[in-house]
């Protein structure tokens, strides 16, 4: 069998789709996957919630406990303690998510995070707060991993990045309603408690819904319950292609087990293609944060109010306006995303993220000149910054880490990557508001600018395009810069390119 023929007979692959459009799958012709997608991606909802909610209720957190309101470090822990049990919930929901599924993992996550809830609701003190911040974390750190590998096993190829960016849209739509419950609650008693256990809702939400749903046919496949999967594939593709389907999975299936059973941390890295992922897939997660995203969510009514703008009030309604920024720009990354690809659209994003930075640089360079303007030009330049950063470096790490990792690894590399994440979040969190304090906001964000400078090279250099490509035209590209000079790899990846 020649090469040609082998990627024609991929499903969901450019050359199947040229020689058979009518299989083509539309996300909205489909309400099945709509519905699957929407489901699972409560989790980015509470993802959102969670880091958006801190930035408003700390507000009121220091108003309530005096030590809060004297200590740059409590203040810090409040927002990073959610951070660290996020990486351990990352670094454990990988290794769920293989052992027991995508659907267990929701369900454990949901749980958690509905505990972590109700601890920082009734808090008494501020240590006990931070406790309830960790069990929160833990749950958002599961699901973290586990909502973009489900969708992305669930989805055609075609409409792939798609799907998965919903999930960034629920994760940035909960952060804009995290600003509106945090405006709503701004007179109520308790405000901060009313802002922090609201979060328990939607996991509930989603406990529910998720024991109504399937598990994802590819992790069923792996543990071969084949008939489970089909009727959940059935759901999803026509007939024809639904055939395809099947026997591509049965074929990945066999081959899997003959590499062996027994999936291991330490097993991941002895494959060169699978430490390239890695490097791509974590290296962007890695830059999401130190790109400063998560400075400008959690701290952003902070920002504003080193800006000149004093009122808790003012502070938080500017947020939203970040905030919507924010899920206005994830939609739109979710069009370009399977239109423009991954890496372009990444580029791009850094490119707007560079200059908004440099604009945030130098309005608190010159905040010492009383000028209401430059407190006018720091909000443009967050409102700018989100505006790059949403469509772009919002939803690519998220989509490419779902995608670039063999079906047998998925779930472990996936959670070590999302590992990667959290600990950047967290050293960015727990970091920004005293490196500010000892050199200045202005030379803060100069610092941030040049990170992301570094993460375009980054991109360029390492992030190879990933746009429609089947999990299996994955896996060969990587095995392709594994291997430039196996001429095998190389022809069938340049017949790719030709029916992209």
């Amino acid at each position: 069998m020649t090469i040609t023929t082998i990627t024609h007979s991929i499903p969901g692959s450019s050359g199947y789709l040229d020689i058979y459009p009518e299989r083509k799958v539309s996300v909205f012709k489909n309400p099945y996957i709509i519905g699957l997608t929407a489901v699972a991606s409560i989790g980015g909802l509470l993802f959102g919630y969670d880091t958006g909610v801190i930035s408003g209720a700390l507000l009121y957190i220091k108003d309530d406990f005096e030590a809060v309101r004297h200590s740059n470090f409590l203040q810090e822990t409040i927002v990073s303690m959610a951070l660290a049990g996020a990486i351990v919930g990352a670094a454990a929901g990988g290794w769920i998510n293989d052992a027991y599924g995508r659907k267990k993992a929701t369900v454990i996550a949901d749980v958690i995070f509905t505990l972590g809830a109700i601890v920082m609701a009734a808090a008494p003190d501020p240590y006990v707060l931070i406790l309830g911040r960790f069990f929160v974390g833990l749950g958002v750190g599961i699901a973290s991993v586990t909502a973009p590998v489900y969708i992305a096993e669930l989805s055609p190829s075609e409409i792939r990045g798609a799907l998965v960016s919903t999930n960034v849209l629920m994760i940035t739509g909960g952060q804009f309603l995290s600003y509106l419950i945090n405006l709503a609650f701004t007179q109520v008693p308790g405000t901060w408690r009313w802002m922090l256990g609201v979060s328990g809702v939607p996991a509930v939400v989603q406990f529910f819904l998720m024991l109504l749903l399937p598990e994802s046919p590819r992790w069923l496949f792996i543990k071969n319950r084949e008939e489970e999967a089909i009727t959940v594939l059935a759901k999803i593709y026509d007939f024809a292609r639904l055939e395809d389907e099947v026997n591509l999975l049965t074929t990945q299936s066999e081959r899997d087990h003959q590499r062996g059973d027994n999936i291991r941390y330490r097993d991941v890295f002895k494959s060169k293609e699978i430490r390239l992922a890695f490097l791509a897939g974590a290296g962007l997660q890695a830059f999401q944060q130190f790109t400063g995203i998560n400075t400008v969510m959690y701290y952003s009514p902070t920002i504003v109010q080193m800006a000149g703008f004093h009122s808790n009030e003012l502070a938080l309604l500017l947020s939203l306006i970040v905030a919507g920024m924010n899920a206005a720009g994830t939609v739109l990354g979710i069009y370009l995303i399977d239109h423009a690809g991954r890496r372009k659209l990444a580029l791009f994003s850094l490119g707007g993220v560079i200059a908004s930075l440099i604009i945030l640089a130098l309005s608190f360079l010159n905040q010492s000149s009383g000028s209401g303007l430059y407190g006018w030009l720091a909000v443009l330049g967050l409102v700018l910054y989100i505006g790059f950063f949403a469509p772009g470096m919002g939803t690519v790490p998220w989509t490419v880490n779902s995608e670039v990792y063999p079906e047998e690894y998925r779930g472990t590399c996936g959670g070590m990557s999302a590992t990667v994440n959290w600990i950047s979040n967290l050293i960015v969190a727990q970091s920004f508001l005293s490196v500010a304090a000892a050199v200045g906001t202005g030379p803060t964000f100069l610092i941030i600018a040049i990170i992301a400078v570094l993460a375009f090279v980054f991109v360029l250099v390492y992030v190879p395009e990933t746009k429609g490509l089947t999990f299996d035209e994955v896996e060969l590209l990587w095995k392709q810069r594994a291997w430039p000079n196996n001429p095998e790899y190389a022809q069938n990846l340049l017949h790719n390119a030709n029916h992209s």
